[in-house]
C-alpha cells in the first residue's frame, strides 16, 4: 500500500481550526527525526542544534531509548502509584547515585517538578516559613507557583495577582541575596545556569552564599536542573561544577530521552516530609517513561557522553571565539559544555530564521541571545557544519540588520 503524502498546508489548517493558538509556530511539519537531524513533510533535512527545546538531549530517537520503550510498551505501559513497578525503582536508584544520594518523586514536566519542590520546602520547614527567593531572569515554568517563581514580568502579564511570598534578587548579586533573606524564607530556588533567561551561569560565590544562608536560617536550597541536568554541561548536573550540594534538585527535559517525565531528588531527611496524601501525580514515574529514562542514563554512561559534552563544548567555544573576532555584533559568549549562549547587540530572530532556511535549527531567547544546545550525541562534523551555516548567515544578514536598526 502506497504511503499517502503529508500535505503541509492541510496540517496547518487543521491546527488553525482545532488547536488553541497559544504557540507562535513556524510553517513546517516535522515527520521524522534521527540523531541530530529532522525531516519535514516535504523531505527537507535540517540539522537540529536545539532539539526539542533541550528535551532530546541524546538526539532524536536514540536507539537504546527506542528499544526500551518498545520492550516496556509490550509489558506494562501504565500502573498507578498504589503499587510498585520495576522501572521507577531503577530510575530513582540511578538518579540517587548520579547526584547526592537523595530520594526521588516523579511527575510529568519541569513545571510540575518545580511545584513539587516548592511544596516540599513548605512541608519540610517550620510553619512560619512561607517565603521563597528566586533570581531575576529565571524561568521555572507556567503553572502558578512556578510562574510566580519565574522572575520575568513578561510572563506575568494579565495574571495578577500572583502567589504571595516570592521575592526576586538580581542574578549573581550576593549582597541583594543577603539583604532579602530572613527567618521566614522556606527556600531559595535558583538555576545553576539560567536557560530561557539567556544562558547566564551562576557564580560559585552566589551559590555558596545561597547554601550558607539556607543553613543559617533553616531554609532549603532548591536548584532547578530542568535544562542544565542530564549531562548537558559535562557533568550529570550543573551544580556538580561547584563545591555546594543542594537540598532538592528539579529534573525534566532530557531526563526521558525525549519522553515526557519530570521529577525531584531530595535529600533523605527533606524527602521524609512528603508523606502519603501530601502530594501525587497520576502519570508520574509510569513504567513507560521510567524505562525510557533508565535507558537514557545508561546510554550517557555507556557511550561516555559526559566527557563528550565537555569536549564538544570546548570545540564550539573555540570556534565561536573566532567568530566573535570577526563579527562585532557578538558581545559575549556564555555557557558550559553543550549549553551555550551567544549574546548579540542586534536582534537575533532574523538570524534564526535565515539559519532555518539553510537547514539549521537554533534558538533565540531574550531577543538577542542565540541558544546553541546540540545533543550530546552530535559529531564534531555536525557541529562544524552548523557553525559554518551560522557564520554564512551572519556574513549575509548582519549588515542588513544593522542598517535596518539605524535611525533615518
Amino acid at each position: 500500500m502506497k504511503e499517502e503524502k503529508i500535505d503541509t498546508k492541510k496540517i496547518i489548517k487543521q491546527y488553525d481550526k482545532y488547536v488553541i493558538g497559544n504557540y507562535s509556530r513556524l510553517p513546517l511539519v516535522f515527520v521524522r527525526g534521527q540523531g541530530s537531524y529532522v525531516w519535514d513533510a516535504d523531505g527537507k533535512r535540517y540539522l537540529d542544534m536545539f532539539p526539542g527545546w533541550a528535551v532530546s538531549g541524546l538526539g532524536h530517537c536514540p536507539q537504546p531509548v527506542v528499544e526500551a520503550i518498545r520492550k516496556q510498551a509490550g509489558e506494562l505501559i501504565h500502573m498507578d502509584n498504589t503499587f510498585y513497578t520495576v522501572p521507577q525503582g531503577r530510575l530513582a536508584r540511578l538518579i540517587s547515585k548520579k547526584s547526592f544520594g537523595g530520594k526521588s518523586f516523579f511527575c510529568n514536566s519541569g513545571t510540575e517538578a518545580v511545584e513539587a519542590a516548592l511544596k516540599l520546602a513548605r512541608l519540610a520547614t517550620p510553619e512560619k516559613k512561607y517565603r521563597y527567593i528566586t533570581a531575576l531572569g529565571s524561568f521555572h515554568g507556567r503553572t502558578f507557583a512556578a510562574l510566580t517563581a519565574t522572575a520575568q514580568s513578561k510572563h506575568h502579564q494579565g495574571l495578577s495577582p500572583l502567589l504571595p511570598g516570592f521575592s526576586y534578587v538580581p542574578f549573581n548579586d550576593v549582597s541583594a541575596l543577603e539583604e532579602t533573606f530572613d527567618d521566614e524564607v522556606a527556600a531559595v530556588l535558583l538555576e545553576p545556569i539560567q536557560g530561557e533567561g539567556g544562558i547566564n551561569v551562576a557564580s560559585d560565590e552566589f551559590l555558596i552564599k545561597a547554601a550558607e544562608l539556607c543553613r543559617q536560617h533553616n531554609a532549603l536550597l532548591i536548584l532547578d536542573e530542568v535544562q542544565s541536568g542530564m549531562g548537558r554541561t559535562g557533568k550529570w548536573f550543573a551544580y556538580q561544577h561547584t563545591p555546594i550540594e543542594p537540598d532538592i534538585i528539579t529534573m525534566a527535559k532530557s531526563l526521558g530521552g525525549g519522553v515526557a517525565i519530570g521529577g525531584i531528588c531530595a535529600s533523605p531527611q527533606v524527602a521524609e516530609a512528603l508523606k502519603p496524601g501530601t502530594h501525587a501525580s497520576t502519570f508520574g514515574g509510569n513504567p513507560l517513561a521510567a524505562a525510557a529514562a533508565v535507558a537514557a542514563i545508561e546510554m550517557i554512561d555507556s557511550e561516555g557522553l559526559l566527557a563528550r559534552a565537555a569536549e564538544l563544548g570546548r570545540h564550539i567555544m573555540t570556534r565561536l571565539a573566532a567568530m566573535k573576532e570577526k563579527f562585532d555584533c557578538i558581545s559575549d559568549l556564555r555557557g558550559r559544555g553543550l549549553m551555550i549562549g551567544i549574546e548579540l547587540d542586534i536582534p537575533g530572530a532574523q538570524l534564526v530564521n535565515a539559519c532555518l532556511q539553510k537547514g539549521l535549527r537554533i534558538n533565540c531567547t531574550h531577543e538577542t541571545v542565540l541558544r546553541f544546545m546540540p545533543p550530546l550525541t552530535a559529531t564534531e562534523e555536525q557541529i562544524d557544519q552548523a557553525l559554518d551555516i551560522l557564520e554564512t548567515v551572519m556574513t549575509e544578514s548582519v549588515p542588513a540588520i544593522r542598517s535596518a536598526a539605524e535611525p533615518e
